[in-house]
């Protein structure tokens, strides 16, 4: 079974950072695109970041623009989102999720692709 483990969140004051850890295990990494998503209680969750694996482009939700940065360690089989300048409106369980690549077209950014979802770690962001 494809399994993902997101680690990383934490309490953290306004304007400072951090890094999530998303390690993936029992598949291939490059056969899948990796995204990072939160939600928070109430809301819709929201797609927050990817590295698309055909082609390695980039989506940054535009909340979280100049702020974050995705990158993706095929070596260890992890993806990481480092978050800085972190807003209290950044507050949510952020997770991670795998969607499998099934042709060249695939775009990390097409979110209803995802099909495996690991659990998530809360962020709080104080004012």
């Amino acid at each position: 079974d494809v399994q993902l483990q997101a680690s990383g969140g934490g309490l953290v004051q306004a304007g400072g950072s951090l890094r999530l850890s998303c390690v993936a295990s029992e598949f291939i990494f490059r056969d899948y695109d990796i995204a990072w998503f939160r939600q928070v209680l109430g809301k819709e969750r929201e797609g927050v970041s990817c590295i698309s694996t055909n082609d390695g482009t980039e989506y940054y939700a535009d909340s979280v623009k100049g702020r974050f940065t995705v990158s993706n360690d095929y070596s260890k089989d992890t993806a990481y989102l480092q978050m800085n300048s972190l807003k209290p409106e950044d507050t949510a369980v952020y997770s991670c999720a795998a969607a499998p690549m099934r042709g060249p077209a695939d775009r990390c950014g097409d979110f209803d692709r995802y099909e495996y979802w690991g659990q998530g770690t809360q962020v709080t962001v104080s004012s």
